[in-house]
């Protein structure tokens, strides 16, 4: 006996938010971007040509795919299709890899995503989702054996916490240069 399954059954839309976990990363990036005043948003509204999709969307949707590793306009756009995490930020829009990457050009986008860039672990340490110790560089070099030189202690963490947000500065620019993020 098999569960009922018919494909030409007409179903009505769901809400993707109840598909996600609760402690979901795309529940994390909505309140980042719906964090920022809408005033940052207004120089992105235009008066000719067609409407446009909203820049926190589209914003919402690069960091999406950025935290899944995603940097390609194409894959981002096929992310839009596939990923339910992605489908319920974008609310079922589907913008072409041309759209995307035009909106990722803009020098406007650059600031946005800085200031996310920075802002983002401090908002995943304050909901506890990460711990306020754990410290994410590309490119760490932890040591293998296990001695007393190989244990990261509180103090050092404290220390360093102060300079994580000039590191993370730096770290934007270096993936800018080297063109890792676009």
């Amino acid at each position: 006996m098999f569960k009922n399954y018919t494909t030409n059954q007409v179903i009505l839309p769901l809400d993707f938010s109840f598909q996600l976990e609760k402690n979901d990363i795309a529940f994390a990036i909505d309140q980042l971007i719906e964090s920022i005043p809408e005033e940052r948003f207004l120089p992105f509204n235009h008066q000719m040509g067609p409407s446009s999709y909203h820049p926190k969307m589209m914003m919402k949707m690069i960091l999406c795919a950025y935290t899944q590793s995603v940097f390609s306009g194409r894959k981002i756009e096929a992310l839009t299709k596939d990923s339910i995490r992605m489908m319920w930020l974008t609310q079922s829009y589907q913008p072409s890899y041309r759209t995307i990457n035009r909106f990722r050009v803009n020098p406007l986008v650059n600031a946005l995503l800085r200031e996310c860039f920075v802002q983002f672990r401090s908002q995943l340490v304050k909901e506890q989702l990460i711990d306020e110790e754990a410290i994410f560089i590309y490119g760490t070099k932890i040591e293998a054996n296990a001695n007393k030189y190989t244990f990261v202690w509180k103090k050092s963490i404290e220390n360093f916490d102060k300079k994580l947000t000039e590191k993370s500065n730096v770290l934007y620019d270096e993936l800018l240069k080297d063109k890792i993020i676009p």
